[in-house]
């Protein structure tokens, strides 16, 4: 093993596999970007004619992000990014509140949802964290339990970024539906990666980001329903309808849009070929000792993979330090959740699916983009395989590795 880390350690970073994290744009996307900084840079707001054309770009953009979704484009707000547009989502509709209500959320959200979640039990309103099966699922009789004459607003995560469970957001939407309560998904790790209709899709609001789809860091967007009511977090200029004032960021919307156009377009070969690419390398590692897939292995993210260790060994190495031996073998992967992979704290998902403290700082996640290739999932299998067989012991075989 010391020699397939050695000679792959003096190199720069040669396969990247935590596209989960964020995509880089594609080239395309960077051209478009390129032209309106240089050719549309005025305010969009502004009557003349440079303000016009700027208006232009922006709303070209909105209309092929709304494309992706199949909404209208007015319905189409965009945001500084994924974690704006889940806060506006849950907090501009309890602004419309005079007094508290109730809150329902998944016990596996995104920090996102969860800390605006957590705010707003300090103000008073009584939050619901409903518990998800071994697989990172809400079970929809759960939700059903859950509902109250004052809930007014369901979040549920569209695709678990950690584990890559899919929820049955048709189910649990209709639940919310049928109550008359308002629901938003995050789904800022599916758009791009799998079809979303909201004209079937039973969503009252619905969180895009941009760069998980090949688009630029900093921009993202909410979808909101025709007649759904919602306050402003920002207000000022009055801008996007007056639901998110300040001056629109053109140039990376413009890039929004373009990568929303292209992922749309491709979205059905990309998800078979990330799909098969996903299964060949749960298929290889399927042998491997002490390794525990986690997440729902069928209704998953296509581009997805995600482990935590067993038991017998979980407190010989944590997922931290596979991430940056991996790194040191020039492969790029995350410890769980990304924005939580600087801190040695257990993964609050695994948890929440039951496993324990010293598992759920095992784990963690492989994500394949539109450069994987065949040879970057067989060489990663084999470098991971031996780096555990390095560091884990060899003295004892796991006798109760159940997958989840």
């Amino acid at each position: 093993m010391s020699g397939v880390l050695a000679c792959k350690s003096n190199q720069a970073m040669q396969i990247y596999l935590d596209y989960s994290a964020t995509t880089p744009c594609r080239p395309e996307v960077v051209a478009a970007m390129n032209t309106v900084w240089s050719d549309h840079w005025g305010n969009p707001a502004s009557l003349h004619e440079w303000g016009q054309r700027a208006a232009t770009v922006l709303e070209q953009a909105r209309m092929q992000v709304a494309a992706l979704i199949q909404a209208p484009p007015e319905s189409i707000i965009f945001t500084s990014g994924g974690t704006e547009a889940n806060n506006l989502a849950l907090m501009g509709i309890a602004r419309t509140f005079s007094q508290p209500q109730h809150l329902i959320i998944s016990s596996v959200e995104h920090p996102a949802i969860t800390e605006p979640a957590q705010f707003l039990e300090q103000q008073g309103w009584q939050v619901t964290y409903l518990p998800v099966d071994s697989q990172g699922r809400v079970l929809p009789a759960t939700l059903q339990q859950a509902m109250r004459p004052d809930t007014a607003l369901v979040s549920i995560i569209y695709g678990q970024s950690e584990v890559g469970t899919l929820q049955s957001i048709h189910q649990l939407g209709e639940i919310a539906q049928e109550r008359g309560v308002l629901f938003h998904t995050d789904a800022v790790q599916v758009a791009g990666r799998l079809p979303i209709d909201v004209q079937t899709l039973p969503v009252d609001l619905l969180s895009l980001s941009s760069h998980k789809l090949y688009g630029s860091q900093g921009v993202g967007a909410l979808y909101i329903h025709p007649g759904t009511p919602l306050l402003p977090l920002l207000t000022g200029g009055g801008q996007e309808e007056g639901r998110r004032s300040g001056t629109p960021a053109v140039p990376i919307i413009a890039g929004f849009g373009l990568a929303a156009e292209l992922a749309a377009a491709e979205i059905e070969l990309e998800k078979e070929r990330s799909q098969q690419l996903r299964d060949r390398i749960f298929s290889q590692l399927a042998d491997t000792p002490y390794l525990i897939p986690t997440g729902d292995r069928e209704n998953r993210l296509p581009h997805h993979l995600s482990f935590c260790l067993h038991p017998s060994v979980a407190n010989h190495i944590s997922g931290k330090t596979l991430v940056r031996q991996m790194n040191l073998a020039g492969i790029a992967i995350s410890a769980g959740s990304a924005c939580h992979s600087g801190t040695l704290k257990p993964s609050p998902i695994l948890k929440a699916m039951g496993y324990s403290d010293q598992q759920a700082l095992t784990g963690i996640r492989l994500t394949l983009g539109k450069q994987t290739t065949t040879s970057d999932a067989d060489w990663t299998t084999m470098v991971l395989k031996q780096l555990l067989s390095r560091l884990l012991p060899t003295t004892a075989t796991p006798t109760a590795v159940v997958a989840h």
